[in-house]
């Protein structure tokens, strides 16, 4: 059975059944603390549930499996489905691994008002232009207020259903409308596809760029001039002895060879490894040199 996070009814009477199968729980007990939506104890447990992804009436599986793998991708926890035409948690499991955190928040409700029914800030999705006169916006410019809007509290993502999108009634209950910019001649996007492109914008918007790529195993110093100069000496010598410069200025070929390498530039770890791969040209041109003498005599 999967239990609304944000269904009170269900918290208290859950309590009730509980209490009348002869199993009475103190008001502390972290069972009763889970069910009940927004307490500190959740909250302070799993944050609070201000960013959530609604789908109305997802018709595809695989699709939601794909919209949890992106919500764990980016760092939200929160998925509310209304209406799904098949939801199983151990197959979406299967497709998404690893995300049996967002699976255990996942929300199911029959009516889409009760899905919308606590959030601040509803952003509906549509590819479709529409008559009627709505607050539209890109994802970019989108992404900026929803992460304001989310301080205040739950702010709802809600995409429609894979073959129809959002019918005007449900757009009605959205503040501000997205479409993403994608060929006129072919805008409907795979659900998936949209939820990764907004959830990425917003990542976006709160910095996450701005974080640091992982630092290598082992970071190599800079390199010195006198390493260069070595580099530059093995270099030349691999090129002779592969005849490279047979029919090729050697002053030229070296001068265009040192800046490349200037361009790039080397650490001291590369430069040793270039300079071992060049010894080791040099070597094996010697013993094929040697060979040829000895089967030639």
């Amino acid at each position: 059975m999967c239990w609304s996070w944000s269904d009170e009814t269900n918290a208290e009477v859950g309590t009730r059944k509980s209490e009348h199968q002869g199993e009475p729980r103190p008001a502390n007990d972290p069972f009763l603390l889970f069910r009940v939506p927004h307490s500190a104890f959740r909250d302070w447990f799993f944050g609070r549930m201000s960013i959530t992804v609604v789908l109305h009436e997802p018709q595809d599986l695989v699709n939601i499996a794909h919209v949890v793998r992106a919500l764990k991708n980016f760092g939200f926890k929160d998925l509310r489905l209304v209406s799904p035409r098949e939801y199983d948690p151990y197959r979406v499991e299967g497709i998404a691994h690893q995300t049996q955190d967002v699976l255990a928040r996942v929300a199911r409700f029959d009516r889409l008002e009760d899905a919308l029914v606590d959030c601040v800030h509803v952003v509906g999705f549509t590819a479709r232009g529409r008559t009627a006169k709505r607050n539209l916006q890109r994802p970019r410019d989108a992404a900026a207020e929803i992460l304001i809007q989310a301080d205040a509290g739950p702010t709802a993502l809600l995409y429609g259903r894979e073959d129809k999108g959002l019918p005007n009634e449900a757009l009605d209950l959205c503040h501000r409308v997205v479409t993403i910019p994608t060929n006129p001649a072919y805008p409907s996007l795979n659900l998936a596809h949209a939820v990764v492109l907004m959830l990425y914008e917003l990542a976006l918007a709160r910095g996450d760029d701005a974080r640091p790529f992982k630092a290598p195993r082992r970071e190599g110093g800079p390199v010195t001039v006198d390493d260069l100069e070595r580099l530059f000496a093995d270099a030349e010598a691999a090129l002779r002895g592969i005849e490279f410069f047979k029919t090729r200025e050697v002053e030229g070929v070296m001068r265009t060879l040192r800046e490349v390498m200037h361009r790039t530039p080397l650490d001291q770890r590369e430069a040793k490894l270039l300079r071992a791969m060049a010894i080791e040209v040099v070597k094996y041109s010697e013993r094929l040199a040697r060979s040829r003498l000895h089967v030639d005599g």
